[in-house]
């Protein structure tokens, strides 16, 4: 079992980091607003996902569902413990690379939106409501 897991780790680990190289993939396209390249990262992403998915499924199936630090613990492997270590590296370093891509998106969003609202004013009449406040 520790063989089957260890190598199910592994292969997790592989997952991760082709991810991780998307995302940064994706943040370089961000950065350069390069529209084309963000939407073809995105099909990437979404295929590593799976891949990461599908190995989580079969570690599962090995593992019953237990908590994978427990099973760490409890079998004393020094390689698969190494391994998972560097699982979770990865997976804290996926979670800052997401939140930084998500935030610039969410900015460029914004910008685009204000820029917008400037060109293309509010056209409809201004009323003033009951307490002197205008209506749109």
């Amino acid at each position: 079992m520790v063989k089957e897991l260890n190598s199910i780790v592994v292969a997790e680990i592989k997952a991760l980091e082709d991810l991780l190289q998307c995302l940064d993939r994706q943040h370089e396209y961000v950065a350069k607003n390069d529209v084309f390249k963000m939407e073809k990262i995105v099909e990437e992403i979404n295929s590593c996902n799976k891949e990461i998915a599908k190995l989580e499924m079969e570690r599962r199936k090995l593992t019953n569902g237990e908590s994978m630090g427990k099973i760490v613990d409890s079998l004393n492997d020094k390689e698969l413990e190494e391994n998972y270590r560097k699982a979770r590296k990865l997976i804290e370093e996926l979670k800052v690379q997401k939140e930084t891509n998500e935030i610039l998106i969410k900015q460029g969003l914004g910008y685009t939106n204000r820029m917008l609202q400037v060109l293309n004013p509010d056209r409809q009449p201004k009323t003033y409501g009951a307490y002197g406040k205008m209506k749109r």
